[in-house]
């Protein structure tokens, strides 16, 4: 991070005059403002059944761009605001008619850059053992194993990757440090959809983790996710039976675990998850909504998976990586129904300094789907559309970080 001489914005200033802060505008500290790219130049070759797909090719990627600022008032209060901005394909449609007439054209797809707020928070810290933010802030599970993974920039963790959880969402948090900051803890309540959908449901989800150092580098962690994910609104109905009832919805849940030693340029640790009502196996769609649009009941799953990460930095400026991933998404209605990845990668160092940093990694990716029904596709972080049955992703190239 690094300050620079910026006028406080509005944004401050309101949230100054609503706390009641009396301290003169000009007493209040700068902002600190940096920021975070992902971007890679790779090869991507993607098959469903020994076909490429359109996802293949060979290009350049800006992952993401985060711009992060700071703001400390005092002792006590705080705030954040992250954005995120990232590029997403947009196919447009045209259509005419209505009812039995109504007809569609799809056109061309076209990609844009989104721009998100990934943190927007006010933090008040009584003591380092307990804080408490209100807003859209970092939720406690994923951010977490990142910071003690640490090749985010190759590959999201393990839940991230397999889209059974968020790295942020909307809500209210509280967590600290205790005995010492060898005992940390979060907890949550959230509103489900995660940092892109900030919208409103009948109830909130609920996150936590706790984790603990018994020695400097060794962690044990382990958390919990509770809720419909923002998917139980008002005034979501089915047709049974030919009457129209309000929707029922069960909870997703999800367990996680984890292990790591971090020390002497050496990380290595492993990942464990298992959830239940959080994605149907087979449609590819929620569980948590107990019909289907057509009136049918809508069948549970579960899913679980384990990811083993290690690097070790042999110099301050060269070090290697390898992380093995494996899943079953469909235990309940597709059993056999598999995810494997890995990869591996050489990495260096070439600036290090003041927490501004650049890695560069080259790197070899491989992911696999089979066991599952052959019309059935499901996406994660790399490929879009997997098919169940036999479905391959290959990437190689290099990737970046830079931090400032």
């Amino acid at each position: 991070m690094f300050k620079k001489p910026l006028a406080v914005s509005f944004a401050v200033a309101a949230a100054l005059g609503a706390l009641g802060v009396e301290t003169a505008l000009a007493d209040v500290p700068l902002p600190t403002i940096g920021g975070r790219i992902y971007t890679d130049l790779t090869h991507i070759r993607q098959q469903n059944k020994g076909t490429d797909t359109s996802n293949s090719g060979t290009g350049i990627d800006v992952k993401r761009f985060y711009i992060i600022i700071n703001e400390k008032f005092d002792d006590m209060w705080s705030a954040k605001l992250e954005t995120d901005a990232t590029y997403n394909s947009v196919t447009a449609s045209t259509c005419s008619g209505s009812g039995a007439t109504l007809k569609c054209t799809t056109g061309t797809t076209a990609q844009q850059v989104d721009l998100y707020m990934k943190n927007a928070y006010l933090q008040m810290t009584l003591d380092p053992a307990f804080w408490v933010r209100l807003g859209e802030s970092d939720n406690p599970w994923i951010p977490f194993v990142e910071g003690v993974y640490n090749h985010r920039y190759v590959e999201n963790a393990l839940i991230d990757r397999l889209k059974v959880g968020s790295s942020a969402d909307w809500g209210l948090s509280i967590g600290g440090d205790l005995l010492g900051k060898t005992l940390s803890y979060q907890v949550s309540a959230v509103e489900g959809n995660g940092y892109k959908n900030p919208t409103r449901s009948k109830t909130m989800d609920v996150e936590g983790r706790i984790s603990y150092q018994p020695i400097t580098g060794l962690y044990f962690a382990i958390g919990g996710y509770e809720g419909k994910l923002g998917q139980d609104k008002y005034a979501n109905n089915v047709t049974l039976a030919g009457v129209s009832v309000p929707q029922t919805y069960r909870n997703a849940s999800r367990g996680d675990a984890l292990v790591a030693y971090v020390g002497y340029g050496l990380r290595v640790g492993v990942e464990y998850f298992e959830a239940k009502n959080w994605i149907n196996g087979t449609s590819g769609g929620s569980d948590v909504p107990e019909f289907t649009s057509s009136g049918a009941t809508n069948p549970s799953d579960k899913a679980d998976g384990e990811s083993v990460f290690a690097s070790y930095d042999f110099t301050p400026m060269w070090g290697v990586f390898g992380r093995y991933d494996n899943a079953k998404l469909s235990k309940d209605l597709a059993p056999d129904l598999k995810d494997q990845y890995f990869d591996i990668g050489l990495e260096a160092h070439p600036f290090n300094r003041d927490k501004k940093n650049i890695d560069v990694a080259l790197v070899y990716k491989h992911e696999k789907t089979d066991g599952g029904p052959a019309g059935s596709s499901f996406s994660t972080t790399n490929g879009s559309s997997f098919n169940e049955a036999d479905g391959k992703y290959d990437e190689v190239g290099i990737w970046a970080q830079v931090n400032f």
